[in-house]
């Protein structure tokens, strides 16, 4: 899953939203370094990973990819999720899409004390949103692979794994309700094992 699975899934549990974004930043043992809420934010995103990776569907998916690609066949899942959660999007929310993107961006953007606990700066909201937008276009999961890739120490890796992506998207769509029904109940779980 990516920022827009994980925001949806973040927002499900009742829980700030920065904690979406921050999980893929903060490394390490949280420890309290956070407010509570948030802290259980960045927890959650850590588990809706963990629980994605070793997801039956998802290794599923995986396996589809061939030896040298699969090392990077989760990080183009996560971007084909996205992408499949904003085709289907009225399928798991009443809000319209771009009303949930500028909220979750604003959110995202106003959480400046927990970006200057992490050392860094939030993303501005427009930026944020046009980012979460352009999952629903081919060329904008395009482009974000350009963007994962070239922080890589082998970015040419990722793009030749990712280059036939959209062979994956059939059966992702298809996948996408079972693997968000169970993510969601392990947000649920998490929300409610924390409280």
């Amino acid at each position: 899953m990516n920022y827009l699975a994980h925001l949806w899934l973040t927002e499900q549990a009742g829980l700030p939203l920065a904690g979406a974004i921050l999980g893929d930043l903060v490394h390490g043992r949280l420890d309290g370094r956070f407010p509570d809420a948030l802290e259980r934010s960045i927890r959650l995103h850590r588990r809706v990973d963990a629980v994605t990776d070793s997801h039956p569907l998802v290794a599923e998916q995986r396996a589809g990819f061939g030896p040298g690609a699969r090392r990077y066949a989760g990080i183009v899942l996560d971007l084909v999720h996205d992408h499949a959660l904003v085709l289907d999007w009225d399928r798991y929310s009443g809000e319209h899409l771009g009303a949930f993107a500028r909220r979750a961006a604003q959110a995202v953007a106003a959480e400046k004390d927990g970006f200057r606990l992490a050392a860094m700066s939030p993303p501005p909201a427009w930026r944020f949103r046009r980012l979460l937008l352009s999952y629903g276009r081919e060329s904008g999961i395009d482009q974000a692979m350009r963007r994962v890739a070239s922080r890589l120490k082998r970015p040419q890796a990722l793009l030749e794994a990712g280059g036939n992506w959209r062979q994956t998207l059939p059966q992702v769509r298809e996948n996408l309700p079972r693997l968000l029904h169970d993510l969601r109940a392990a947000a649920l779980e998490l929300a409610r094992e924390s409280a």
